[in-house]
């Protein structure tokens, strides 16, 4: 799925199995694949926020949290 899709494609949330909207963009990177700036994202409804929040925080892995209407170029 693109980052921004078409206007009518709709943001899913990434948990498996999940076709909530996503309300949430998880931003995060793995230190010995990218770069300090780089950051790959990943989104979730309400219900799967704390769940993917908390896989990628026990790996050192998540960056930062924002709703999905503020991602834009910079991020991804």
């Amino acid at each position: 799925m693109s980052l921004f899709p078409a206007q009518d494609e709709d943001l899913r949330c990434s948990a498996k199995g999940c076709s909530a909207d996503a309300v949430h963009a998880l931003l995060w990177n793995n230190p010995r694949l990218h770069t300090a700036a780089r950051r790959k994202v990943w989104l979730a409804c309400e219900d799967h926020r704390e769940h993917l929040s908390r896989f990628l925080g026990d790996r050192s892995l998540l960056r930062d949290v924002i709703a999905v209407d503020e991602l834009d170029e910079t991020h991804g």
